[in-house]
Parts: C-alpha cells; structure tokens; sequence
C-alpha cells in the first residue's frame, strides 16, 4: 500500500526536477548568448569572418551554429538574416532551411523530454480536451501556427510540451516553413547581391523589386491564412 502511494510521489518528483532542470536551461542560454563574446559572432561581418576561415565545411559549421541558435533562444529571424547575408539568396536559403528543422526538431526534443511529464501534471479535465485536440490534429495544429508566424523558438520548446507526435510536428514544421523562409532569404540575399557587386543600378532591376514584393506579402500572409479558416 505504502509502496503504491509513494509511486506517484516519486513520478511528481521526477517530472519537477526535469522542469526544474528545462527551466534553468532556458535561462542559463539566455544569459550565456547576451552575457558572453558569442553575441560578438552574431553579425553578417563576424560570422562571416569566422565561416569563410572555415572553406569547405563553412556551410556545415553555420548550420550547426543556426541549430544550436535555435535551442539557446537567438531569434530565428536573426540567424536567417546572416545565412541569407553570409550565403545568398539561393544556398543561403537551403542552409538556413535545413538548418532551422534540425534546430527546431532539438528544441522539441528536450522539451519533450525535460517538460511534458510537468506539463501533463497540471493539465485537469479543462485543459485535457485541448491536449487531445492537438494529437489529434497535430500537423494542422503546427502547419497553421508556422504560417501565422507564431513565435518560432517558444514554439518549437511548446510544442514539446503537448502531446503532438513528432512527425506530425516534424512536417507541419517542414512544410510552415518553406514559403517565409524563402522569401526573406530571398529578399536579404537579393539586397546583398547588390551591395556586394557595387552596381547601385541594379537597385531598380525587377529582381530587387520583386523581392520587396514578396517580403512586403509575407507580412499579409498571417491575415490571409486566418480569412481563410475563418470563411471555412
């Protein structure tokens, strides 16, 4: 009997410390990024300096960098903007993509492992259905939120949290992704293709215009997506 009572206890006990343990990491690398010479490294100029030491694997070492990014809370946006700045509007765009699902799939991970027995502790009956809900429709769920432009990171960490299935997680991420990430990669890497060539009549040529297009839409996406699933 006392055995049977103490089980739940010690699974109480256990799911504190793992959020105990997900909490100190979250604030530990925030303090680790804004408090040490690594925010030094966070610019088109010094990344870019520290890759192009780097030749051949330079790719590689910016999506580890991008990845472990992701997990130590630097804003997705940031990172995005120096692999576009740093690669071009093409390559910086499959870097940063395959980047940002590695870094991404890393933050649920340790989300899930480190939070969701926490998590499901305090989830009554209310809160239950919604828990559900999300399993269920796990890669709606995540497809939506990504196209909205729901905060990247505390999503990735989140989402670990609930009870969605990884892949389901995994492609709804994939798939949310693609269409923002290519076109700010696009438009950061356009600009700097002409910066970089030093021909400023290149400003007016119909790729620069067309990359401002696509930047200014991603901003009417969110409010689209929403008409749209409103009207259904």
């Amino acid at each position: 009997m006392q055995t049977t009572m103490e089980k739940p206890r010690v699974e109480r006990k256990k799911a504190l410390m793992k959020a105990g343990i997900l909490a100190a990491f979250v604030v530990g690398a925030i303090l680790f990024v804004r408090l040490t010479p690594v925010r030094d490294y966070l610019t088109a100029e010094g990344l870019g300096m520290f890759l192009e030491q780097a030749g051949f694997w330079a790719p590689l070492i910016f999506m580890v960098i991008y990845a472990a990014g992701i997990c130590l809370f630097l804003p997705g946006t940031l990172l995005t903007a120096l692999g576009a700045a740093i690669f071009g509007p093409y390559w910086g765009f499959v870097y940063v993509w395959f980047a940002a699902m590695a870094g991404a799939s890393a933050a649920f991970w340790i989300g899930r492992t480190l939070g969701r027995e926490f998590a499901a502790s305090l989830i009554g009956d209310r809160l239950k259905k919604y828990d559900d809900a999300i399993e269920r429709n796990g890669f709606a769920t995540v497809l939506y939120l990504r196209l909205v432009y729901f905060p990247f990171t505390p999503m990735n960490f989140g989402m670990g949290l609930t009870k969605v299935r990884f892949w389901d997680y995994f492609s709804g991420t994939a798939l949310g992704i693609l269409v923002g990430t290519f076109i700010f990669t696009f438009f950061v890497g356009t600009i700097r293709d002409v910066l970089m060539s030093g021909n400023w009549g290149e400003l007016i040529s119909f790729k620069v215009f067309f990359s401002i297009g696509l930047f200014i839409f991603s901003f009417f996406i969110p409010k689209i997506i929403k008409k749209i699933r409103k009207e259904e």
